[in-house]
């Protein structure tokens, strides 16, 4: 049993500094961190690719005052958090020039989990697993020292980032002010396949490894043979005149707390990146600000509008495939009442 989260954090980070791959970024290394930080949110908000080693002065000042609060840095250092550099698989740690970033903070998020942030890899270094290697050092640091996992967020606007936590099989379990993902040893490994027209998520028949395992099935690149878990189906999403159809199955009805409660969350972001419905009707979306923090896929669909419609007001283009829902006398759900005001009657 964890008696302290915070003393477990510190040893976590400690097994991360060593872990083959990443190297912890020095105090004086501070500022050139922040410059691939900030060659992250210019790519991840205004879609250009900028080279974190040739920003100077000037181009700094210009990409800050572009990005507004995006590009603002934040003072601080190591007192919040734990910067790591990323490195090509199989280079001398002490020589190797770094190819992307990743940080952790130096406390947890939820329920004990540590959070992640500043992942990024140069466009050059992508496709070779880089990426998905950190984090799942990240994972076995984690739970080696009896955390449950970790835990990042991403926009929704950038779909790009996205789409990746999803194809690592990350869970969603939050979109309050962004799209948070978690990976935790009681969520199991998950997938979403297309059957009949219909989006079904299925759950392992087996808990997430340990820190020594290798990781499940859904990872990318992992077999299928004959000592692969089984994969049991819990939702099915479909459409019905423009609308969702959401099915439970009775394995769902019995699941654990927090698959039964992520499951759905985890499905709704995979319909909206599939371009698909995520409203029943209008009742379910005049009330779709009770699930703004996670829940029903209705409040993911409510959320969305709400990224685009602020990624607008800053002058951004977007380009995701939502679409909102289509809903005679119902154009919008409600806002969120305030404390003690009557929730409004539900539509009819």
């Amino acid at each position: 049993m964890v008696r302290s989260w915070d003393a477990a954090v510190g040893r976590a980070q400690e097994r991360l500094a060593t872990a083959p791959g990443v190297r912890a970024a020095g105090a004086e290394e501070g500022r050139g961190f922040a410059l691939w930080d900030l060659a992250s949110c210019a790519e991840g908000e205004l879609g250009e690719c900028v080279d974190p080693e040739a920003i100077g002065p000037a181009a700094e000042r210009r990409l800050r005052e572009r990005l507004g609060e995006c590009g603002r840095e934040w003072p601080g250092g190591e007192l919040y958090r734990r910067r790591y550099w990323l490195l090509d698989g199989g280079a001398d740690a002490e020589r190797a020039e770094p190819v992307g970033t990743v940080a952790v903070d130096n406390w947890t998020r939820g329920p004990g989990q540590l959070a992640v942030s500043s992942l990024y890899l140069r466009p050059s270094a992508r496709g070779r697993g880089l990426a998905a290697a950190a984090l799942d050092e990240v994972y076995r640091a984690a739970t080696a020292e009896g955390l449950p996992g970790y835990r990042l967020e991403a926009r929704w606007t950038w779909q790009h980032a996205v789409r990746y936590y999803l194809r690592r099989g990350l869970w969603v379990v939050s979109w309050k002010h962004a799209i948070g993902f978690a990976r935790v040893r009681r969520l199991p490994p998950y997938r979403v396949r297309e059957e009949d027209g219909r989006l079904v998520l299925l759950v392992a028949d087996r808990p997430s490894p340990g820190p020594d395992e290798p990781d499940g099935p859904d990872e990318p690149g992992a077999p299928d043979g004959p000592d692969a878990p089984g994969w049991t189906p819990l939702l099915a999403a479909g459409s019905e005149r423009g609308r969702l159809r959401l099915d439970e199955t009775a394995a769902y009805r019995q699941a654990d707390g927090w698959v039964h409660d992520y499951a759905r969350s985890t499905l709704a972001l995979h319909l909206a990146l599939a371009g698909r419905p995520l409203v029943r009707g209008p009742q379910w979306w005049a009330e779709a600000w009770r699930w703004a923090d996670i829940g029903e896929p209705e409040g993911l669909a409510h959320r969305i509008g709400r990224f685009e419609e602020s990624a607008r007001a800053r002058g951004r283009t977007v380009t995701t495939p939502y679409r909102p829902p289509a809903l005679p006398g119902v154009p919008r759900p409600a806002e969120e009442p305030r404390p003690n005001a009557p929730a409004p009657p539900p539509a009819g």
